[in-house]
């Protein structure tokens, strides 16, 4: 993994549930055991501003098109286990990463320690199945009362199914079976880009890096005008 200078960071082998909540409150996340925070990115020679993103699962509902994800895929299995990096996962993973054009992905092993179900906390997988074929995978991240996604991968093969939006809705589902109060879904930036998926959820909230955790639409109301453009 490539740090930015700007970027602030941390090792970790272990942190208890509680720590986890703490972190995911202070915008912190993890790549294996590395945490890291920032408040920018950079794609295509031009920087975003960084939205770290969760659901106050109290304030949480399901939108008409996202009933409609689950309707559409009630063929599919999806099973919750202890996380592990095996063949399978890791030759859908080989297909999802070929989606991108920069920052490519090289291994699952980016996102996850050689440890995946323990280090740096415990960590289970959210597996979507066809019969016996997987689809995709996310790794949620288990605190006290929170939950957080680390990374998520689905066959492009598949696409029509947005998988990526129904791993999200059974992991939530889970975290409120849980009697978890948030679910930290990742970021996404202020800017429109592949990750404007991740904003249309009820109870959503993000990171107002000087004022705190506000509602979505209010946070946005009450950042500065950003930093987008192309980099010096």
């Amino acid at each position: 993994m490539t740090l930015a200078k700007d970027d602030e960071h941390f090792f970790c082998l272990r942190a208890s549930p509680a720590r986890m909540d703490q972190l995911w409150a202070d915008g912190w996340r993890h790549f294996g055991v590395i945490f890291l925070r920032y408040r920018t990115s950079e794609h295509g020679g031009r920087r975003y501003s960084v939205l770290p993103l969760r659901i106050d699962l109290e304030c949480f509902g399901l939108r008409r098109s996202q009933k409609r994800i689950l309707a559409k895929n009630r063929d599919l299995r999806v099973l919750l286990r202890p996380s592990s990096i095996d063949p399978e996962k890791e030759a859908v993973f080989e297909r999802h990463r070929h989606r991108f054009n920069e920052n490519v992905p090289t291994s699952l092993f980016n996102f996850m320690s050689p440890d995946p179900t323990a280090t740096p906390c415990p960590n289970l997988e959210l597996c979507v199945y066809h019969g016996d074929k997987l689809l995709g995978a996310t790794f949620l991240d288990i605190g006290a009362t929170a939950t957080s996604a680390v990374y998520a991968f689905f066959d492009p093969a598949v696409a029509r199914r947005s998988l990526g939006i129904l791993m999200m809705l059974h992991s939530i589902q889970f975290s409120m079976e849980r009697g978890c109060r948030y679910y930290y879904p990742g970021y996404a930036y202020r800017e429109p880009f592949t990750y404007d998926y991740k904003k249309h959820f009820t109870g959503l909230e993000c990171l107002n890096w000087d004022n705190g955790w506000k509602p979505f639409d209010a946070a946005l109301d009450a950042a500065p005008a950003n930093v987008k453009g192309v980099l010096p």
